[in-house]
């Protein structure tokens, strides 16, 4: 989720190589929040941008390496238990067959040879998910904090898919006119201090009285009344729909960045981004969080890994990879374009872009199938989302093992609970940049930071009571210092506590 994001893994997993998994970690980063980077690169400036994006993307990898090394800890805690009952279960008076049993049961669960002394606890094959291990780390108090954290990122996802969905459509189906906007408005856009309404309240289409805020809202309700209902099951995304849709995000991208590469040779820089503006400072920061996010999808891409030893390495490579991609992506629509959209796909619409004639056909087919490109990734990605908030809501109001005895209207409420809010949100603003700041910038860092520190904090602490301190993780992260962790909240509060100022003043 890339970006907002769930894991693209196929449930029916199965080992991979490195560079399948290098793949599969770049598929689940590169999301949604890459199509707001240019955007946000052009109100903050092409300088400021730079060094936040490269400095958000190496604390990124640091608190990545904070959650390999407390699943890795929360599996030793797993193994150490399997061990402590299987001693048991030999040393009991049991029978034979019984004795057999969990003799056999101890080589297929666990790599324990207990004839030898052998154990090996420290490892990444048991899965492991935040939720898991926020129960085993924290307490009753850190595991609600962590859930709430948890369902504000999804609501902020999905209020973000359903804007980029409408949005996208409307732009696509209502007439554009060819006029430049003033010098004046673009700086206003730039500062959030324009909203639009005029344009908003602009007819569709010439000869019709509907207008595009009109149309925007009446695709909403379509999109959540035709895709809102699937959060009542409980489906899983394919493993060729995920590859399907890997080779649209990619082709994309790729397309992007061609077409604005082909604008700056033949027509020369449009665009003249400012250096340095602080008052974009929300908005880049939120979008750069929210590009970079994985963590919450990351133990369901490390247990299939096959050679999990290096799973640090194949991560900061991903990291190196994609950080680059974000630049150059970035970097070429706000030179290329004269004014970049929220959404970079806008900016692709078959009307705003011109081409030679015999080439027209061609590049308009292209600009159409990156105009909707949002809408066939998203479309997909929604229900899954909505069910994976569902989910969270129901564990941290329901007890579930009782579910099965809840009254349907209990069944219906918490479907409603996930789709609506979002619905409600997007109904009354199609701010894309304020959507992505908001969940960036608040439940993206408690994700993404927070949360990642203190797992890894208290992960050390419970190991080291339970197994001593002469066992060695071998997927320890390569930032040891509790000065790390220090770094990182502090970074993380002094953060939020600047894009707060920025977003209220």
């Amino acid at each position: 989720m890339p970006g907002g994001r769930i894991s693209s893994l196929p449930v029916d997993t199965v080992s991979y190589s490195n560079l399948v998994g290098f793949i599969f970690i770049f598929n689940l980063i590169v999301g949604t929040g890459a199509l707001t980077l240019p955007g946000v690169f052009s109100k903050a400036g092409w300088c400021l941008s730079l060094v936040v994006i490269i400095l958000l993307a190496i604390i990124s990898y640091i608190t990545v390496t904070f959650v390999i090394e407390s699943m890795a800890g929360a599996n030793a805690i797993k193994n150490w238990q399997s061990l402590q009952v299987l001693r048991h279960r030999r040393s009991s008076n049991e029978d034979e067959d019984n004795e057999r049993f969990f003799n056999a049961a101890a080589s297929e669960t666990t790599p324990l040879t207990i004839q030898n002394m052998e154990f090996h606890y420290y490892q990444l094959t048991h899965k492991f998910e935040l939720g898991e291990m926020a129960t085993i780390f924290f307490n009753d108090f850190g595991r609600i904090l962590f859930y709430l954290c948890f369902i504000i990122y999804l609501y902020g996802d999905l209020s973000i898919y359903s804007a980029v969905v409408a949005k996208s459509l409307r732009d696509v189906i209502c007439e554009h006119e060819h006029s430049n906007t003033s010098d004046i408005t673009n700086w206003m856009q730039y500062l959030g201090n324009f909203e639009g309404n005029e344009t908003n309240e602009r007819a569709c289409w010439q000869d019709h009285t509907i207008s595009r805020l009109i149309m925007y809202r009446i695709i909403l309700i379509g999109f959540t009344l035709i895709f809102g209902p699937l959060a009542v099951l409980s489906i899983q995304k394919t493993k060729y729909l995920q590859i399907l849709t890997a080779l649209f995000r990619c082709l994309a991208f790729a397309l992007m960045i061609c077409i604005a590469l082909k604008m700056l040779v033949m027509d020369g820089a449009r665009g003249r981004p400012v250096a340095i503006n602080f008052y974009g400072i929300p908005s880049l920061f939120g979008a750069c969080v929210y590009s970079f996010m994985c963590h919450h999808s990351l133990p369901s891409l490390l247990e299939p890994l096959r050679n999990k030893s290096v799973v640090a390495k194949i991560l900061s490579y991903d990291y190196i990879v994609i950080c680059t991609f974000y630049i150059v992506l970035a970097m070429t629509g706000i030179f290329a374009f004269k004014h970049v959209e929220d959404l970079y796909t806008l900016n692709f619409l078959p009307y705003q872009v011109g081409y030679n004639s015999f080439l027209s056909t061609f590049f308009v087919v292209i600009d159409y199938f990156l105009s909707l490109f949002p809408v066939f990734t998203l479309s997909t990605s929604f229900p899954l989302i909505a069910i994976t908030l569902k989910n969270n809501l129901q564990t941290l109001f329901l007890d579930m093992s009782r579910y099965d005895s809840y009254s349907i209207f209990i069944r219906i409420l918490f479907p409603l609970l996930a789709i609506l809010p979002p619905f409600c949100v997007t109904y009354f603003t199609e701010n894309l940049s304020t959507l992505v700041a908001f969940t960036g910038s608040y439940a993206g860092v408690g994700i993404q930071y927070v949360i990642p520190v203190f797992l890894v904090y208290f992960s050390r602490k419970t190991c080291c009571e339970l197994l001593g301190s002469g066992i060695i993780n071998h997927f320890q992260s390569p930032f040891q210092s509790n000065a790390w962790l220090a770094l990182v909240l502090t970074w993380s509060i002094l953060s939020v506590f600047l894009v707060t100022i920025n977003l209220f003043t």
